[in-house]
């Protein structure tokens, strides 16, 4: 048996993996407010680590659907994929030891990682990183939240207003050994009234770049093709049209999107 890094294993692969591959828990990540299982997943002698995600373990939400969490992990995957940017680690639906879940590839950080998104000296905010809120600490100190301007993180944003993302914590970012960046737990996302809150509001009223912009563009042909056919296997159909209304709208500004007036704009706790 061998395990693979995350470099060495194609998205096509991993798919495979995930689709077909035998299931063994590890156990349970305790910080998740919905049950949330790391495993092994094996097939034909290749074991990576998934994260496991069983429809039964949600926690009913007065705002979403009971029941619906999964498929939205699945449908935030088929949306970055669409994309060609590769933000969301490779995600399905399927059977597993508790029931059917999602279940998405496991992203190893190296122990060096850097986060692109944090608290710092509100005096102190580094050479290109944006700030988004102040804050004090217990004693007084005054801080910013502060995001990198990196074009990763900026597509990103887009990509979180398009899914209208209620929860884009920086602990929500990953920065894998492959020098690309994941956004993971999308499970509160694509509902129908705006609830966009995000530490990613640095780029607020800022022009779109343009090759963004020809993304959405063609991400708006695709929802009305085949990625809209299958958001629909996930989502009802008022979801898969307000999605549809959001790139529609984000290509009309031409710029990323304001904070929501009526909905607190960042989640809690940041990071």
């Amino acid at each position: 048996m061998t395990t693979e890094s995350a470099a060495a294993l194609a998205e096509s692969d991993a798919l495979e993996l995930l689709t077909r591959g035998r299931i063994e828990i590890e156990g349970r990540l305790v910080d998740a407010s919905n049950t949330t299982l790391r495993a092994e997943i094996t097939l034909h002698g290749l074991t990576r680590r998934c994260v496991y995600k069983p429809v039964r373990g949600e926690r009913p939400l007065w705002d979403f659907p009971d029941g619906t969490l999964a498929g939205r992990e699945v449908s935030a995957y088929l949306v970055s994929h669409a994309t060609g940017w590769d933000l969301v680690p490779p995600t399905i639906l399927r059977d597993g030891p508790l029931g059917r879940g999602a279940l998405q590839l496991w992203i190893d950080e190296p122990d060096d990682a850097q986060s692109l998104i944090g608290f710092v000296p509100a005096y102190d905010v580094p050479p290109g990183w944006l700030a988004v809120a102040n804050a004090r600490d217990e004693y007084g100190d005054a801080y910013a939240l502060a995001h990198a301007d990196d074009p990763r993180l900026a597509r990103l944003a887009v990509f979180d207003a398009v899914i209208n993302n209620a929860d884009r914590k920086g602990g929500h970012v990953l920065y894998p050994v492959t020098g690309s960046l994941h956004g993971v737990d999308h499970g509160v996302s694509f509902h129908v009234e705006n609830k966009l809150r995000t530490v990613l509001w640095g780029w607020t009223g800022r022009t779109i770049p343009a090759e963004v912009a020809d993304v959405l563009t063609g991400l708006a042909a695709r929802l009305d093709g085949e990625l809209g056919e299958a958001l629909e296997e996930h989502l009802t159909v008022a979801e898969v049209q307000h999605v549809r209304l959001r790139v529609k709208r984000l290509l009309r500004a031409g710029r990323f999107p304001k904070p929501p007036p009526d909905w607190p704009a960042i989640p809690w706790p940041p990071i």
